[in-house]
């Protein structure tokens, strides 16, 4: 059974950083699609970041290109969102999800993770 379990998040003030952690069990992350997404109070889920399994390719959404880096470590089994810079409106529940097929691309929607985490909160303060 597939387990993602993040932590990391907190409260900031602007400019700040945090480092989210996603660890895996069940399956090792080196082999699956692993993405970011955020969920501010009232909004639509929003993809964040995503790396393809295998690889080191990486994707951004626009908003967080050049501030947020995704990376995996595959000892750990853990996927890690590395956020700097941050700003209010990155203010958002966190969340890391799997994809189901080995291998398989980077995708930017939710529906294509069957397999997420609980969330974690991050607060960013003007």
């Amino acid at each position: 059974q597939v387990q993602l379990v993040e932590s990391g998040g907190g409260l900031v003030q602007a400019g700040g950083s945090l480092r989210l952690s996603c660890a895996s069990s069940g399956r090792t992350v080196n082999n699956f699609s692993m993405g970011w997404f955020r969920q501010a109070p009232g909004k639509e889920r929003q993809f964040v970041a995503a790396i393809r399994g295998g690889t080191t390719n990486t994707a951004y959404a626009d908003s967080v290109k050049g501030r947020f880096t995704i990376s995996r470590d595959n000892v750990k089994n853990t996927v890690y969102l590395q956020m700097s810079n941050l700003k209010p409106e990155d203010t958002a529940v966190y969340y890391c999800a799997q994809r189901s097929r080995p291998w398989s691309d980077i995708s930017y929607i939710g529906d294509e993770y069957p397999y997420w985490g609980q969330g974690t909160q991050v607060t960013v303060s003007a």
